[in-house]
C-alpha cells in the first residue's frame, strides 16, 4: 500500500498530515531544549552547593586531617564531578539532538514545499486543459446548432413554391458552410478530448502518485529520524551512567573511609599538653604556728597552683616565636613542623642557587647566550636567603633541643633533618634543568590514565580513548575540567572524572 495508489484523491489530508509531522519534530526539539536548560541549571546549583560547603582557610585545612571532615570534602568533590556529567548530558543533547534535528527539519520543510508545489502545478495544468476542452465543446455545440438551423432553413426555402432558384442555391450553400464549420469544430472537440483524457490519465496514474509516494518516503524518513532522536534521549544519559555510578561509589567510599578511633587519636595528638595533673592540696595546720597566707612576707609569696580548673575560660597569651606560649607537647610539634618547613625552603633555595650557578657557567662558555654578570644580583640574593634560612634552622633546632632535652633532642633533630632533606628532594624545583638548547617547555603537573573515551567536539577540548596515558598540564580549577597533553601532541580540556590520576 502506498499514498499514490490509495490516497490519490486525498491531497488536503496529505498536506495536513505532513504538516502535523513537521510540527511534532519542532515540539520535540523544544522539549529537549528545555530539558537541557534544566540539566544546566541543576548542574550549576550543584556546583554552587559544593562550593558553598567546601572547607577554606587554615582552620578548615586543619580539620580536614580528621577522616569525617576529609570524607565530606571528598563527597563535595564527587558531587562537583557529578555536576560535570549533568552538564555533559545537556551539551550532548543540544548538539546531538536539537542541532541535528533542527537542520534536518529545515531540509524536510523545503522538500515538502517542493512536492506540494509540483502537485499544485500539475493540477493547474490539468484544469487549464479541461477549461480549453469545455471551450471547444461549447463552440462545437453552438456551430452544430447553427448548422442544423441553416439546413432546416434551406429545406424550407426549397419546399417553398414561391422561392427562386437563386434563393434555394444560396440557402443550400449557407447550410453546407455551416455544416462544414460544425464538422471542423467536432473534429477539434474530439482531438482536444483525446488530449485531455491522455493528460488526465497521466495526472491520476503517474504524476500525482509519484509526487504522493515521494511525500510518503519523506514522511517515513522523518519518522525514522524522530525515532532515532527519541532513542538518543536515553542513550546520551546511558553513556555517562558509568561515570555517574563511579561518582556515587566515590561518595559511598568516602563514608566507608571514616575511622572514628583514628580521629580521636588525631585529636589527642593535636591538643595534648603534656602537663601533669594537679597534685592533692596540702593541709595547712594553723595551730602549729603557721601564719595565714595573707600575713606572709612578700619575699616568700605562696605557691600558686596552675591548671587547677582546666575547663574554665582563659585568655590566650600572645604567640611567641619559640612557641613557648604552647604546652610542652604542642610546642615540640610546632617546632618540629617549623624546622620541616625551613628545611624544605632551604633545599629549594639551594637548588635555585645551583641552577643559577649552572646558568652562569653556560653564559661564561657561550657569551652569545647571555651576560653572566646579569645573574649576579640573583645569585647574591639567593646566597643571602640561604644564610638567613640556615640561621633560622639552627635557631629552631636549638629551641627544639631545649624542649626535648639532651640525647633525645639530638636524635630527633637528626631524624628531622634527614626527613626534611627527603621531603625537599621530592619538592619540585622552580628552576628547570638547563639543556643544550635552553628550550622553554611547559612541564606537566602530573599524569593520568583515561577511564573512558571522550569525543572532544567543542572548541578547546581534545578527544581521548579509554586506557590512554595522558600528561596533566593544568589541574581541575573546580569547574570539572582539566587540560591534558596526548602522546600525539594534541592538547586540550577533558572532564576530570574521565581519568584516573597516576600515583
Amino acid at each position: 500500500m502506498d499514498w499514490g495508489t490509495d490516497l490519490w484523491d486525498q491531497y488536503d489530508h496529505i498536506d495536513k498530515h505532513t504538516q502535523s509531522g513537521h510540527d511534532l519534530v519542532d515540539r520535540y526539539i523544544k522539549f529537549v531544549k528545555e530539558r537541557t536548560e534544566i540539566e544546566q541549571s541543576y548542574a550549576k546549583q550543584l556546583r554552587s552547593l559544593s562550593k558553598k560547603y567546601a572547607k577554606r582557610g587554615s582552620k578548615e585545612e586543619q580539620d580536614c586531617k580528621f577522616s569525617n571532615h576529609a570524607s565530606l570534602q571528598e563527597i563535595l568533590n564527587e558531587l562537583n564531578d557529578y555536576a560535570g556529567q549533568r552538564e555533559l548530558i545537556a551539551e550532548n543533547m543540544m548538539t546531538g539532538i536539537c542541532v541535528e534535528l533542527t537542520k534536518y527539519l529545515q531540509e524536510l520543510k523545503q522538500e515538502r514545499k517542493t512536492h506540494l508545489s509540483d502537485a499544485k502545478k500539475a493540477q493547474q495544468v490539468l484544469e487549464s486543459s479541461f477549461k480549453q476542452l469545455e471551450s471547444i465543446k461549447k463552440r462545437y455545440a453552438k456551430e452544430w446548432a447553427e448548422s442544423e438551423k441553416a439546413t432546416q432553413q434551406a429545406e424550407k426555402i426549397e419546399s417553398d413554391v414561391n422561392a427562386t432558384r437563386i434563393d434555394v442555391d444560396k440557402a443550400k450553400q449557407h447550410a453546407h458552410a455551416r455544416t462544414h464549420t460544425a464538422e471542423e469544430c467536432r473534429n477539434d472537440y474530439a482531438a482536444q478530448l483525446q488530449k485531455y483524457n491522455k493528460e488526465q490519465n497521466f495526472y491520476y496514474y503517474s504524476e500525482i502518485p509519484q509526487i504522493f509516494n515521494k511525500m510518503q518516503d519523506m514522511d517515513e524518513r522523518r519518522i525514522r529520524s524522530l525515532a532515532e532522536g527519541y532513542c538518543q534521549f536515553s542513550e546520551i544519559e546511558k553513556k555517562v551512567l558509568p561515570i555517574i555510578t563511579k561518582c556515587l561509589e566515590g561518595i559511598s567510599s568516602a563514608g566507608r573511609k571514616i575511622n572514628e578511633k583514628q580521629d580521636s587519636i588525631l585529636f589527642i595528638e593535636q591538643h595534648k599538653s603534656g602537663f601533669e595533673r594537679p597534685a592533692d592540696v596540702e593541709f595547712e595546720d594553723y595551730t602549729q604556728g603557721i601564719r595565714p597566707a595573707t600575713s606572709e612576707s612578700s619575699l616568700n609569696p605562696p605557691k600558686v597552683r596552675a591548671k587547677l580548673w582546666p575547663f574554665s575560660k582563659k585568655h590566650k597569651p600572645p604567640a611567641a616565636e619559640d612557641f613557648s606560649h604552647l604546652p610542652p607537647e604542642q610546642k615540640k610539634k610546632r617546632l618540629q613542623a617549623k624546622i620541616d618547613d625551613i628545611t624544605k625552603e632551604l633545599q629549594k633555595t639551594q637548588d635555585q642557587s645551583e641552577a643559577l650557578e649552572k646558568m652562569k657557567g653556560v653564559y661564561e662558555q657561550n657569551p652569545q647566550m647571555g651576560d653572566p654578570s646579569s645573574l649576579e644580583p640573583q645569585i647574591s640574593e639567593t646566597a643571602q636567603n640561604i644564610g638567613r634560612l640556615t640561621g633560622e634552622l639552627a635557631k629552631y633546632e636549638t629551641w627544639l633541643s631545649e624542649a626535648v632535652g639532651g640525647e633525645e633532642s639530638s636524635n630527633a633533630i637528626n631524624n628531622n633533618t634527614q626527613h626534611g632533606v627527603v621531603a625537599a628532594d621530592q619538592f619540585q624545583s622552580i628552576y628547570s634543568e638547563f639543556d643544550d638548547e635552553f628550550e622553554d617547555v611547559e612541564s606537566p603537573v602530573g599524569h593520568c590514565t583515561a577511564l573512558y573515551t571522550f569525543e572532544g567536539n567543542s572548541e578547546g577540548t581534545v578527544s581521548i580513548t579509554e586506557g590512554e596515558m595522558l600528561s596533566i598540564m593544568e589541574d581541575d580549577k573546580g569547574d570539572g575540567w582539566m587540560r591534558v597533553l596526548r602522546a600525539s601532541g594534541d592538547e586540550g580540556y577533558i572532564p576530570s572524572s574521565y581519568v584516573k590520576l597516576a600515583p
